[in-house]
This record gives C-alpha cells, sequence and structure tokens, in this order.
C-alpha cells in the first residue's frame, strides 16, 4: 500500500487527512484507499473533513465517515455548512477554517480535490489545501462528474474487489438524497476504478488514482 512512497512513517500511527467539499466527495474519490490503508496500517489517526452539507447530507457524511473508519486509532469529523457551488465567494473563510483545522496538525498524507477539478468547489478545496499544507505530501483524488475533466494521474491504488464492493455499497446505502442524480450510480464509481485498474495492472483489475504534484524522495 503505497509502497513506492518512502517518506510515509513506520513504527508509528499514520496520520490522515482527508479534505471533501461535499458530504460523498471523499468516499467517492478514494473510499477504497481509506479501506485499503486501514486494514494495512490499522490504527491510523485520521482528520476528515467535509465543507459543505446541510442537515440531511452532514448525517449522511457522519454515517459513511463512521462505517469507513472503524479501524482507525482515532477518528476525528468535521462537517462545516459553507455554502455549496458558492465555494469562490467564500475563499478568505474556507481558507481561514483550513488554517484552523491545520493548527497543530502534521499529517503524513493530505487527500483533497485536483486542483484542475471543472467543479467550482473542488477547485478552490484543492488550492487552498496546497496553499495551507506547503510541506506535506498531497495527493489529489477525482470525482466523475457532469462536467468531465477526467485527466492522467500519476499515482494508484490498487482495490481488492471485495473493498470496492464494500465502497460501492456503502455509497448507495448511505446517501440516498443523491440517488435521483443519473450519475450516481454503483456502474459509474466500478467504471472509474476499472478503468484506473487497467492503467496500473492491478491484480483485482480496479484501483482509485491520484494527481501528486510533489514528491520528496527519502536518501
Amino acid at each position: 500500500m503505497l509502497g513506492l512512497l518512502p517518506q510515509l512513517p513506520r513504527g508509528r500511527a499514520l496520520r490522515l487527512l482527508f479534505l471533501g467539499a461535499h458530504a460523498d466527495d471523499i468516499e467517492i474519490g478514494c473510499g477504497g484507499t481509506v479501506l485499503s490503508l486501514l486494514r494495512d496500517r490499522p490504527g491510523c489517526e485520521v482528520n476528515w473533513v467535509v465543507f459543505s452539507a446541510d442537515k440531511v447530507r452532514e448525517r449522511e457524511a457522519r454515517r459513511a465517515a463512521t462505517a469507513l473508519l472503524k479501524k482507525a486509532g482515532k477518528a476525528t469529523i468535521h462537517v462545516a455548512d459553507f455554502r455549496e457551488c458558492f465555494f469562490p465567494s467564500q475563499y478568505a473563510d474556507i481558507k481561514a477554517r483550513l488554517e484552523d483545522i491545520a493548527r497543530g496538525l502534521s499529517p503524513d498524507i493530505v487527500f483533497t480535490h485536483q486542483r484542475e477539478d471543472l467543479h467550482q468547489d473542488h477547485r478552490v478545496l484543492g488550492e487552498l489545501a496546497w496553499n495551507t499544507f506547503r510541506n506535506h505530501l498531497i495527493l489529489e483524488y477525482e470525482i466523475p462528474k457532469f462536467d468531465g475533466g477526467l485527466g492522467s494521474p500519476q499515482v494508484f491504488v490498487p482495490v481488492d474487489r471485495a473493498l470496492a464492493k464494500r465502497k460501492v455499497s456503502l455509497l448507495m446505502k448511505v446517501f440516498a438524497s443523491q440517488l435521483q442524480r443519473n450519475w450516481f450510480t454503483p456502474e459509474t464509481f466500478m467504471a472509474l476504478m476499472r478503468l484506473r485498474g487497467i492503467e496500473c495492472q492491478s491484480p483485482s483489475g480496479l484501483a482509485e488514482a491520484y494527481y501528486v504534484r510533489k514528491i520528496v524522495m527519502a536518501a
């Protein structure tokens, strides 16, 4: 699991920070990676932050995060109420919230949105993550959407078929508020993992992928 990233520590709990603009983003973008990491490195310290959710979606977000993080040693879940689809106009306030979250944190990996994502909320959060966490490993996940914008990621995490099915089942079961969206289907989520699995020759045929701007290779 992420064996080619040499700066990840051994001998202590891995510290992970997940940032999502909306209630289901983290689960869609890296749910399989979460399950794989916690299987291989149980006891991780996890901070899970969702920036936009009404009351219904907050309940869904907390329920999904709790289900995914059962093997974490410590899990902190934050859900904010920034206005969905208006992140650019809330830039300064989102930056301030990120600074509050970052205070006292030194994550080994930050998972966030791709900085070139075509959704404005995703793009703002990805940009501010780099602005805030300047000396950290940042993996930018991808979200399938009407806008398109999928590219050529550089880091791939193979996902076991059983964990991939668990991810998709959780999405469909927990995020009932999204089921009316024509793209929010098991086929969508499995198809993207299948495509990335082909690209990295995953043993299961499935993977999640990330965009990486900077990696420091340890001597």
